[in-house]
């Protein structure tokens, strides 16, 4: 984590840096308005595959967000703890019927602690590469560890790096480009890094919005459970367990604290 100091009485003090926030009150308005993984099919499969893995214990999400699967996995009886920087899309999850069953706390999810333990710590929709370096990374898992039960386990949904779209020495790579929408990956290979460029119209103006990225390898992945004390128990390619391959454009991992 970044530092920043300050001084008092004399003495340099060291302090955390507060994240930035890409999630403010502009995408937690249009956050809910649709898309694939807001359909049946997909949430009924992530909840499946989450509430078994619960059983009977408590499940905490790291980037809970609006609660696209929160409230519907507390609607299954789980009981739901969840962590997100973003204030405004707390609001917003606060705002909908049933938010009573989903506790959520305000902070980063890397390092941010709440009481008690967990079966299921889960972490959906390549929110892992939100943190930005490794050293976040690897605090991520450490804090999903610390708040798990022994046998618990740390579910992560994350997209496959998709660097074979590249040409070499090619940088941008276009994901969407529609009248009301062009979207731009920007890589920085050496780095692992990713920013995201969207651009929209609105009146005679067009708009801008980067977010950055890491992404990260499912072995690098499996390296930071390990070091938390954790071991990778299954890897799918989605939430319906089809085998993860070469081919595979995202996987579903589920790594268990150690007994």
């Amino acid at each position: 984590m970044s530092i920043v100091h300050w001084v008092s009485r004399g003495r340099h003090v060291r302090l955390p840096a507060m994240k930035k926030d890409y999630f403010g009150e502009e995408v937690a308005e249009s956050y809910d308005d649709g898309g694939p993984m807001f359909s049946p099919e997909v949430l009924g499969e992530t909840i499946d595959f989450l509430a078994a893995l619960t059983g009977d214990g408590a499940a905490l999400e790291f980037g809970i967000g609006t609660g696209r699967v929160a409230l519907p996995l507390a609607q299954r009886g789980v009981r739901v703890h969840g962590i997100d920087l973003s204030e405004a899309m707390v609001a917003k999850l606060r705002r909908k019927p049933g938010a009573e069953q989903a506790a959520a706390t305000i902070g980063d999810f890397a390092t941010t602690r709440v009481e008690g333990t967990f079966s299921l710590v889960f972490l959906v929709f390549n929110t892992i590469c939100n943190l930005t370096t490794q050293d976040d990374q690897v605090a991520c898992f450490q804090n999903a560890a610390d708040h798990l039960e022994p046998g618990g386990c740390f579910v992560i949904e994350v997209g496959t790096p998709d660097l074979q779209r590249l040409s070499p020495g090619e940088l941008f790579y276009p994901f969407e480009v529609s009248p009301d929408h062009i979207g731009l990956d920007e890589y920085d290979v050496a780095n692992q890094g990713l920013v995201s460029h969207h651009l929209w119209p609105e009146g005679d103006a067009w708009h801008k919005s980067s977010i950055p990225f890491r992404y990260v390898w499912p072995a690098e992945l499996d390296l930071m459970a390990r070091l938390a004390g954790m071991r990778l128990r299954e890897r799918w390619q989605d939430w319906d367990r089809s085998p993860f391959t070469s081919e595979s454009r995202k996987h579903v991992s589920v790594w268990e604290r150690a007994g």
